[in-house]
């Protein structure tokens, strides 16, 4: 099941964080504090549940664009891998994206040779790899940009 996160979900989202080793995972109750305490926001966080939140989608719009959102953040705690949830999950994210009225989805990712499976799972979502900015996370580490128009 995938639906909108709440608070409640927080702690297990931390885990599934902790476990790809994306960033700490003490980091997300943080990040996610602007979503949880304003009906006001424009970000969207959605939690991939399987008896317990096991995947986490955040999303938010592009300033001063024509309706282009940016996936910040997506997911899936190794164990649940390779099932069809991180794909299920990006659907969900741009089923909402179409009933807000989004017109464009960006995702940026590392160009290190250990991102592979992760730039191979946007393409086969259908995203096209629009730009790369040479070193720019650190010297020989490059930031790939894909890009789906939604409508």
């Amino acid at each position: 099941m995938i639906r909108p996160s709440v608070a409640e979900d927080t702690p297990s989202l931390s885990n599934v964080i902790n476990a790809v080793e994306l960033f700490p995972g003490e980091m997300l109750a943080e990040m996610m504090e602007p979503y949880l305490s304003s009906a006001e926001t424009a970000e969207h966080w959605l939690t991939f549940e399987d008896g317990a939140p096991r995947g986490v989608a955040y999303f938010i719009p592009e300033r001063l664009t024509d309706r282009t959102w940016n996936l910040l953040l997506i997911a899936v705690h190794p164990d649940q891998q390779g099932k069809g949830h991180g794909a299920a999950l990006l659907r969900s994210v741009e089923a909402k994206l179409a009933e807000l009225g989004g017109r464009m989805l960006i995702i940026e990712t590392s160009g290190l040779a250990g991102f592979e499976a992760q730039r191979g799972f946007y393409r086969k979502c259908g995203y096209e790899e629009e730009a790369r900015i040479r070193d720019f996370y650190e010297a020989g580490n490059d930031k790939v940009v894909f890009r789906k128009v939604l409508v």
